[in-house]
């Protein structure tokens, strides 16, 4: 049997497949083209988010029987074409949670003490003047959380730490439902009027594509802070520049982008990437590193070996 792994993962993989008899090949981020071209001997693929799975890498992958997905979302590939093909697609929910949910709680303090103009001030311009970023805490705000899934529920516990109200919205969870006493389940309505912090956890779906966009962000308070560390797409782009510009917004901290993959393509980790955002120092960009650390990485490795035993029955 023969793997294609197409991203960066844990080494446990490699290491795991090689013992179950897999011969493993590895290429940095393939174009879907490309993908194309070299899918056909494979019967394992394993990746994250990159390239898009469409018809025509599954029409060219001719012994391919599984996909392994080391991500939550599943939305970079044709999931009715994979089951219509009979291939397996298995992701990895909850198991980059805490890696997300820590990322987002250093964005809300790195906004809010204003760390990286601070850090900047100090190492590229020589200047130390501790008057200039007196900060706010995250003691006593109220944080709202879009999407209350495993990432939405472990950053809501580390907020309660903090001292944060905490308030969450979730189209799937009813009120009554709710176990986490410290969390109200609220309407989105009431999330986008009464925050001081919004962060959101959900997929881009149809639903979620620009769900925090101009009207929304009219109705913020105003201060408000936005965390994406979700997926490019949910929070519209143009709009944030605006709100932010004009001073709505207190800021916004990213981990993703509508438009992640650049003017580059693939094919290199070295992506050139644009955005007006980032002439604005209160909107502060990392590239969608939630879940890379180390121990996220080697729990997904983990699991995927995991449903590799189960798919191919060894």
């Amino acid at each position: 049997m023969k793997a294609l792994i197409v991203d960066q993962v844990s080494p446990i993989i490699k290491e795991e497949l090689t013992k179950l008899g897999f011969e493993v090949d590895f290429t940095m981020l393939p174009t879907s083209e490309k993908l194309a071209g070299m899918i056909e001997p494979y019967d394992l693929l394993v990746m994250r988010v990159d390239p898009f799975i469409n018809k025509e890498v599954l029409d060219a992958a001719k012994n391919l029987k599984a996909i392994m997905v080391g991500s939550v979302g599943t939305n970079h590939i044709d999931l009715d074409y994979c089951k219509e093909k009979n291939i397996e697609v298995k992701n990895s929910p909850g198991m980059n949670a805490n890696a997300v949910a820590e990322l987002v709680i250093a964005k809300a303090l790195d906004i809010y003490r204003f760390s990286c103009e601070a850090n900047n001030e100090v190492k590229y311009k020589n200047i130390w003047n501790k008057y200039r970023w007196t900060g706010r805490e995250l003691r006593n705000k109220t944080l709202g959380i879009i999407g209350f899934g495993a990432i939405g529920r472990r950053v809501a516990e580390i907020a309660h730490v903090f001292h944060m109200d905490v308030i969450a919205y979730d189209p799937f969870i009813k009120p009554e439902d709710n176990k986490i006493e410290y969390v109200e389940i609220v309407s989105l309505d009431r999330i986008i009027e009464d925050c001081d912090i919004v962060t959101l956890h959900v997929p881009l779906t149809p639903d979620t594509k620009d769900m925090i966009s101009d009207a929304e962000m009219e109705r913020m308070k105003d201060g408000a802070v936005i965390i994406n560390a979700a997926r490019g797409g949910t929070v519209n782009e143009e709009a944030l520049y605006k709100y932010v510009k004009n001073g709505k917004l207190g800021g916004a901290n990213l981990d993703t982008l509508a438009d992640e993959l650049g003017t580059g393509g693939l094919d290199t980790q070295d992506v050139h990437i644009e955005s007006p955002l980032f002439e604005l120092d209160n909107v502060y960009v990392t590239p969608h590193i939630g879940g890379s650390t180390i121990d996220a990485q080697d729990d997904i490795g983990r699991l995927v070996i995991k449903n590799v035993k189960e798919v191919f029955n060894i």
